[in-house]
């Protein structure tokens, strides 16, 4: 049975080939709404690092361990005597999660949160973003999309059947000192992209990758401008206890009906291990909230001397880097160090992809480019630029400071 199922598959896959051959396509190719989403620089610089072997700043991932009492629920339900904690849970999210989760945040917004109505667990920020904008949006709708965006906004938009719009962030300056918040976008270009077939906006904040905090005075305008024109505002908080004094995170509404919908139909539920040691973690943060060693306040603060070192060093060896306000990326301004760049080297259309490769390779130090943050109208001005990572151990940090000043001094 085994080898006719295998000779079976082997027969499909050649007939598949010939219909490709003879017609130039197949009922098997990729979709039409996938199209065009095919590339990703997450593959690819991630393929770049496995092949070169650089001190990997591009990625956003820690390079130390999550808090031990969390890892230690994880362990601890693993070896759980209770064996309805390795099965499923309830879809919309496991009930010890949901429950911490609304007592966390109805203390956060000053206002009692319903667990079973208005909390939805989902697999991480891209399920929530996936449900929301696939629940929303109807084939012709826009959405507005502040540039630079994470990337996976627009592929779900585009796949949704729904159409970006795009509006950039432009730094009012790029020598000196910048910061996020110096990062803005024009207010009558935002205004004039709202109309009879907007649907909604998203917006990121504090934000990827310029770790800008949008202040109460911009929020307040795209909320006057939702509401007049009677649209959604999709706000993508992932970062919101990553702010570095004095700034404040201002947080925004949430629906949830049609994202639910969505999760009950292609994810259901979340792993119940997984959920009931990050409740178990929540209920721990619950109790040291207003303490110092209370992880939602110690991680920015642990992150703070980080950050001051990377601006720094980039700095000392000509960068212009920008200083974030919050989360844990930096941008920075490489152009004063193009000429010890050998760019012709690479093939790529943009200067900071052909930047981000040749430093992977050569100097052994990789960031990710910003224009894959960007729509095809607007990428040039992110081109000058690199982004690397600072949630990283300090003798890794150390090294990539090491890095570019035997390089800049070559």
């Amino acid at each position: 049975m085994l080898t006719r199922v295998c000779f079976l598959t082997i027969s499909k896959t050649v007939s598949v080939n010939t219909v490709r051959n003879i017609t130039g396509m197949s009922k098997f190719d990729l979709p039409n709404r996938l199209k065009g989403n095919e590339k990703s620089v997450w593959v690819e610089y991630i393929q770049l690092a496995l092949q070169y072997k650089p001190l990997n700043l591009g990625q956003g991932f820690p390079d130390y361990y999550a808090p031990e009492n969390v890892t230690n629920a994880l362990a601890t339900v693993a070896k759980s005597d209770n064996p309805l904690l390795q099965q499923y849970t309830r879809g919309f999210g496991h009930p010890r999660l949901v429950n911490a989760i609304a007592k966390f945040y109805s203390k956060l917004i000053n206002r009692d949160l319903d667990p079973n109505k208005e909390v939805l667990v989902t697999a991480g920020a891209y399920e929530a973003l996936y449900s929301s904008l696939q629940g929303h949006t109807n084939l012709g709708d826009e959405w507005i999309v502040i540039e630079p965006f994470f990337d996976c906004y627009v592929p779900m938009i585009q796949t949704a059947g729904g159409i970006p719009r795009f509006i950039a962030l432009k730094p009012k300056s790029t020598s000196g000192t910048v910061t996020s918040g110096d990062w803005v976008f024009d207010r009558k270009e935002m205004e004039g992209l709202f109309n009879e077939k907007t649907k909604g906006i998203v917006i990121n904040t504090p934000h990827n990758p310029i770790g800008k905090i949008f202040t109460l005075d911009e929020l307040q305008f795209i909320a006057d401008l939702a509401k007049k024109w009677n649209v959604l505002v999709i706000s993508d908080e992932v970062y919101e206890h990553i702010v570095y004094e004095p700034y404040k995170h201002i947080r925004m509404a949430n629906l949830l009906h049609n994202l639910q919908v969505v999760h009950q139909n292609s994810v259901y539920t979340c792993t119940t291990p997984t959920q009931e040691a990050v409740a178990i973690g929540f209920e721990l943060e619950m109790e040291r909230l207003e303490q110092p060693d209370c992880y939602f306040r110690s991680l920015a603060m642990e992150l703070l001397p980080k950050r001051d070192y990377m601006a720094k060093f980039l700095q000392e060896v000509g960068m212009v880097p920008t200083i974030p306000e919050g989360g844990y990326f930096m941008l920075a301004n490489w152009s004063a160090l193009e000429n010890k760049v050998k760019l012709n080297e690479e093939t790529d259309a943009s200067k900071d992809y052909r930047f981000t490769k040749w430093m992977t390779k050569n100097v052994g130090l990789q960031g990710i480019p910003p224009t894959a943050f960007y729509g095809p109208e607007h990428k040039t001005l992110a081109e000058d630029y690199v982004r690397y990572c600072f949630i990283k151990k300090d003798e890794n940090l150390k090294a990539a400071a090491k890095i570019l000043k035997k390089w800049v001094s070559q």
